[in-house]
């Protein structure tokens, strides 16, 4: 687990927070109720910030990715994947499919290498 950098992390009743800012989370025990339950200390801050939402609410939210940031991750796996499934197709059948279909099987695969950044099996870095 790790704090996200610049996230606002919701506290209940339109409060927010940046995530990288939080020092300690910590329960209310006494005087808990409806808008009182979490208290979120906050780096140059005397007084911690009442959250209405639980502890462990906040918590997930401090470490939890973006989405974007997770959507981004689950399409380059979906990316390497592909390269990796690309580079069984031997050569007879990608000039097969070219020629049948107009679907160069050569030219995605530079083309994901180029947004991977990875080198291809002569170790050069294609680029469109």
């Amino acid at each position: 687990m790790r704090i996200q950098t610049g996230i606002l992390v919701p506290l209940g009743y339109g409060k927010y927070v940046r995530s990288d800012r939080v020092t300690s989370v910590v329960p209310i025990e006494q005087d808990r109720g409806p808008g009182r339950r979490t208290f979120v200390f906050v780096e140059d801050q005397r007084e911690p910030i009442v959250a209405s939402r639980a502890e462990d609410s906040v918590i997930r939210d401090l470490v939890r990715e973006p989405r974007e940031v997770t959507r981004a991750v689950q399409q380059q796996e979906i990316l390497r994947d592909l390269l990796e499934d690309l580079s069984t197709v031997n050569e007879t059948v990608r000039q097969i499919v070219r020629d049948q279909s107009r679907l160069d099987l050569n030219l995605i695969e530079r083309r994901i290498r180029s947004v991977l950044e990875e080198p291809d099996e002569r170790g050069r870095r294609d680029a469109d």
